[in-house]
């Protein structure tokens, strides 16, 4: 068991299989892109299974695999079929923007992957277009119905809080959990656009939101959090479903940490907010063992930010949090 200086048990790992992705969302990157890594620059699917096993071994036994968007590298599938053969890997999860989900979805399933985030930050289709900068709309949609129709799917939808934005989309996207067992979760926004502008102003906490919520609803009934849950979760009277509230910015759940992330190119990150601790690619293609290896992770997690503002204080490389959520994983 992988254990930081803090107390905390990490069994979590937040897996970016690629940093491209087919949307512009502009709270996560500027509308003509960013530069996107060569293939030889990513982990290969045999390093990255190296790696899981080695970590599975370690207490690992959470993966959600994330981009970019997942699905737009190729043999995704193949690769979730070895990853999901690992011993000690209890659970892999999905993050998507739905955008070309649904074809692989009968795999997915076939795979016992049940669990998923669907990333969608307007149910209005103008809106949805001008805050993703893609017509996509029609097939994100196709995929959370389809995803909804399936009872065996643990589904969250996923939406970017963003003032003058998608505030409008609140109060609807609650009402999907009217008759639907899912989540809605709303999450703070948080200052990874890839350019460094970020409005503090007119930010929407945690706090605001729900306070737009029980406008409507009056005062929500509050569930009771999961264990290492990053959410504050509540439901309505008489709905089938719940939402939850993410405190991304205000990061109010730090105390409970259990993730790691790798990036695409195989920087680990401890934390969000940090920039990255070391780069586990370089050194596997050093030829480091396999208890070198897990010495670097342990090593990196021994030195842990106690939460993300401390991470975010002892920024070296990029003293500005700006990086594009895509080159993270989101």
């Amino acid at each position: 068991m992988i254990i930081d200086n803090h107390g905390r048990e990490i069994d979590y790992l937040r897996l970016a299989v690629t940093d491209r992705c087919n949307l512009r969302c502009f709270y996560c990157m500027p509308e003509d892109g960013i530069q996107f890594l060569k293939k030889d620059a990513l982990l290969s699917y045999e390093e990255l299974l190296r790696l899981i096993q080695l970590l599975s071994l370690e207490g690992i036994s959470k993966i959600r695999i994330t981009g970019g968007e997942p699905f737009l590298r190729k043999d995704l599938i193949s690769f979730l079929t070895l990853l999901s053969q690992i011993d000690g890997i209890h659970k892999i999860a999905i993050t998507t923007n739905g955008t070309i989900t649904l074809r692989f979805l009968d795999a997915l399933l076939q795979l016992g992957i049940r669990s998923f985030n669907l990333s969608i930050d307007s149910i209005d289709k103008e809106r949805f277009t001008h805050i993703t900068r893609r017509d996509s709309f029609d097939e994100v949609w196709a995929c959370f119905q389809e995803m909804a129709e399936h009872p065996e799917i643990d589904l969250k939808l996923n939406c970017v809080v963003m003032a003058d934005q998608n505030i409008g989309d609140i109060i609807p996207m609650v009402l999907l959990a009217e008759d639907k067992d899912i989540s809605i979760r709303f999450i703070e926004e948080m200052p990874f656009n890839g350019d460094g502008s970020f409005n503090k102003e007119t930010h929407w906490n945690y706090i605001k939101i729900l306070q737009h919520i029980e406008s409507h609803f009056g005062k929500a009934i509050k569930l009771e959090d999961p264990k290492n849950s990053t959410s504050l979760n509540y439901t309505i009277k008489d709905f089938k479903g719940s939402f939850g509230i993410i405190p991304a910015y205000t990061r109010s759940f730090c105390g409970s940490c259990n993730r790691l992330r790798l990036t695409p190119q195989g920087t680990i990150k401890t934390c969000l907010y940090d920039d990255g601790v070391f780069n586990i690619r370089d050194i596997m293609r050093a030829g480091a063992s396999d208890a070198e290896i897990v010495a670097a992770v342990q090593e990196a997690c021994a030195h842990r930010s106690k939460d993300g503002f401390e991470a975010e204080a002892k920024r070296k490389f990029n003293p500005l949090v700006s990086e594009s959520m895509a080159t993270i994983g989101g």
